[in-house]
Order: C-alpha cells, then sequence, then structure tokens
C-alpha cells in the first residue's frame, strides 16, 4: 500500500483548478511507483443553498489570480456566472461532485487523478453546474460506465456516506484549504508535499528527499 501520495481537493476549488496540470504529471511520473489516493475535502457546505452572487465578485478576482500564477485558462461558460450574477442559477455546493468521484472511483480506482480533473475541468473551463446530475454524464459516458447505473449510485445513501467520510477524513489530516498534498510512507508516518498550490519541481524534489531518507532509514 505504501507509499502513498493523498491529494485532499475539491471540485470547487481554483487553486485546484489551476494545480491540475501538475497533479497530472505526478500522477504519470510516479505511477509505477507510488499509490495515488484523491480525497474531496467538502469545501464548501451550506446548511441551506445559496446563490452564486454572494461570492462572484470573490470568485473573479480568485480567477485573475489562478490564471496569473498557473496559466489556467478559464471557459467563457463559467466566466458568465461570474460576470451576470444575477442572472445566474447556480448554487454551488461540493457534495454532489464529491458524490461523483466516489462513484468514478468505484468503477477505476486507479483512475481517481483523471476524473478529479475531469470534475475541475467541468466546472471551470466547460461551465457545467456541478450540482446538476446532466453535469457528470460526459464524464460517465467517456469511461463506458452506464448511466443508469451512475445515477443509481449518485443517489445512493451508500455513495453519500463514503463522500462524508472524504470530508472528515481531510479534516483530520488537517486539509481545511485545498490543495494539500502529503506523502504517507506507513500507517504513523505522514509527510506534507504541499499547502497550497506548490509548482512541480518543490514537490518532485520534496518525494525525492523523502523517498531517500525513508530507503536509508529502513
Amino acid at each position: 500500500m505504501y507509499p502513498l501520495i493523498i491529494y485532499c481537493y475539491d471540485a470547487y476549488c481554483d487553486w485546484c483548478y489551476g494545480f491540475s496540470p501538475i497533479i497530472t504529471r505526478l500522477d504519470q511520473e510516479y505511477r509505477d511507483l507510488l499509490n495515488i489516493e484523491v480525497l474531496s475535502g467538502g469545501m464548501i457546505l451550506p446548511e441551506q443553498p445559496k446563490p452564486v452572487a454572494l461570492l462572484a465578485g470573490y470568485l473573479k478576482t480568485l480567477s485573475d489570480q489562478v490564471s496569473a500564477q498557473t496559466g489556467a485558462w478559464y471557459g467563457t461558460d463559467y466566466l458568465w456566472h461570474l460576470s451576470h450574477p444575477a442572472e445566474s442559477d447556480w448554487y454551488p455546493s461540493s457534495e454532489k461532485a464529491a458524490i461523483a468521484l466516489c462513484v468514478l472511483k468505484d468503477y477505476y480506482p486507479l483512475l481517481s487523478v483523471q476524473f478529479a480533473c475531469a470534475l475541475l475541468y467541468a466546472l471551470h473551463f466547460e461551465g457545467r453546474d456541478l450540482c446538476d446530475d446532466e453535469a457528470y454524464r460526459h464524464i460517465a459516458e467517456q469511461y463506458g460506465i452506464p448511466a443508469a447505473d451512475f445515477y443509481r449510485s449518485l443517489h445512493s445513501d451508500t455513495y453519500r456516506q463514503m463522500a462524508l467520510e472524504e470530508f472528515a477524513l481531510c479534516r483530520r489530516l488537517g486539509a481545511t484549504a485545498f490543495p494539500k498534498l502529503f506523502l504517507q510512507v506507513s500507517d504513523n508516518k505522514l509527510y506534507t508535499l504541499a499547502d497550497g498550490y506548490t509548482d512541480y519541481v518543490t514537490i518532485k524534489a520534496r518525494i525525492e528527499d523523502i523517498l531517500k531518507k525513508e530507503t536509508i532509514s529502513n
């Protein structure tokens, strides 16, 4: 099982969107050496649905910051909701996206990074409403998952509970802001690789240093 990279993210996290090329590259480079587990953090969990209009100004500024620092491109459909908040029908919540990720991982556990990045792209570039069931249909179809089975799982208590457990695990790990990346080398030894957006070179150096130290110490 170990060593294991744990990626705590949220589908609504702009910095995670900007981090997608980095986690994808890490997944590709270390696939034969390290397992990678993606956990949803539950960043937006309102007790009552709240319109995106309450966050639109902040999100527009944030998208500009993320683009400037990471080079991430935001889609016009996504940006429309931030520029026309009074007309938007979005009520953001992280829960359904987290449930969807649990369902997708159950089908293809080794593709968890791909799925997380696909959800981030669906929201931030394609402008899909992740609180709408239809936002996930194209991803399920792309991976050959029968729509009826996918949607049955999306609305099951079993997968909702799995998502809630991921939220709780992220909190226990101290991941309350995202992205956050860990390298676990044993049941009781966990290293932090990234606390917030971090470039690839820095993370790779940290991984190599930890693996070298653990090899020597063992």
